[in-house]
């Protein structure tokens, strides 16, 4: 079958980004599309294997490659002027505009959707705040423009054959905005690359991109007030130098890091700190298979990676006492390193293909019976 991978967009080697390698490692025939892309050779070698990427007229509009949401409400137009008329399987990985590409009956759309797009619905307020659109005639258009993109989210999610959520937290919000059922396949964690260390140094580690939701700032701010405890900080993004400025001599930041650095980070971290509510987080799952505790905040989709107590500690609300408290309590606790490799083992990057393969196997054969039925009931 002719198949094409739509994702939102390449311009980081993220989370998202590790679905579409895995993607590519079980079907290595896919036609890509993107909004835009601008991975370096290093990251279009792991993700895409090498391969180019179909993109839209986004890509060559100004300052699109440092900071293409200003083009939010062109969204729409960009994603739908692909033509995938030729594609029988038709496979978006989208927490934004990606599952939104035009189909017809005769094609098989299947969503892995990482979250319905966050800044439209759940972080609508804050999107509008950290872009300096909450107030004035700029953020009356921009909410006009939001609204505008929830209906047409809403219509087009109609389109998509079957969704997959990352977590059943993103399922329950795939039900609650778009009424759709969704099956839940956990994306992919490569425990072997992220091996086992039992032993651990005295710093705490936190990484992330820093954009205002990340909640970077605030574990620097717990930690500037916890001045006898060491904590290492990862990321680049647009809050770097705020968070550069504000961290005090007991942090460190280190802005970019590779995959390598990264695992050796989280291998020899007493704990690894996540303040954000995310969809699903892979982070807090890599740090696991490190066997590296994770302290963090209790809701969305860490409730589902993170044991309570034995492979990590939750706190309950956003706040620098609340980061406080848990890492007083943490000092206290002794954790297993061996037991909380196992726990994420259920998230390895083998249990995600097997499991995404199935899943598209059984639906393509579904749907191609259905069609054959079609054809012969008219003529």
């Amino acid at each position: 079958m002719k198949k094409a991978l739509i994702n939102d967009w390449y311009y980081v080697n993220g989370g998202a980004e590790k679905v579409i390698h895995s993607l590519n490692a079980i079907w290595n025939d896919f036609d890509h599309f993107a909004l835009i892309d601008f991975l370096n050779e290093q990251d279009r070698n792991y993700i895409l294997n090498g391969k180019g990427t179909t993109t839209s007229f986004i890509q060559n509009l100004p300052t699109a490659k440092n900071n293409h949401r200003k083009f939010l409400q062109l969204f729409p137009a960009a994603i739908e002027q692909f033509d995938l008329s030729k594609y029988e399987l038709i496979f978006s990985s989208s927490s934004s505009i990606a599952k939104g590409v035009r189909t017809h009956k005769n094609q098989l759309h299947i969503c892995y959707c990482h979250s319905p797009m966050r800044y439209a619905w759940d972080l609508k307020e804050q999107y509008l705040k950290d872009s300096g659109l909450d107030s004035g005639l700029r953020g009356m258009y921009a909410k006009y423009v939001l609204n505008k993109i929830r209906k047409w989210d809403v219509s087009n999610a109609a389109q998509v054959t079957h969704f997959i959520a990352n977590s059943y937290h993103v399922a329950t919000r795939i039900k609650n905005i778009y009424n759709r059922d969704s099956v839940v396949i956990y994306p992919p964690v490569d425990t072997t690359f992220f091996s086992l260390k039992e032993e651990k140094e005295k710093y705490y580690f936190t990484a992330s991109r820093m954009v205002s939701y990340k909640k970077i700032q605030l574990i620097v701010e717990a930690f500037n007030e916890m001045p006898n405890l060491k904590l290492i900080v990862a990321g680049t993004g647009p809050e770097f130098d705020k968070i550069q400025k504000i961290a005090k001599d007991n942090i460190v930041v280190v802005g970019y890091i590779s995959q390598v650095q990264l695992k050796e980070y989280l291998q020899n971290a007493k704990a690894f700190v996540f303040a954000a509510e995310e969809d699903f987080g892979i982070i807090p799952v890599e740090a696991q298979a490190c066997g590296t505790p994770v302290i963090a905040y209790g809701k969305g989709g860490v409730l589902e990676t993170i044991i309570n107590g034995t492979t990590g500690i939750f706190f309950d609300q956003q706040k620098v006492d609340t980061i406080k408290d848990a890492i007083a309590v943490f000092e206290t606790k002794t954790f297993d390193p061996k037991v909380i490799r196992a726990n994420a083992l259920q998230f390895s990057k083998e249990r995600f293909e097997e499991a995404i393969k199935s899943f598209v196997d059984e639906k393509y054969n579904q749907h191609l019976n259905s069609v054959l039925d079609f054809k012969k009931q008219t003529q």
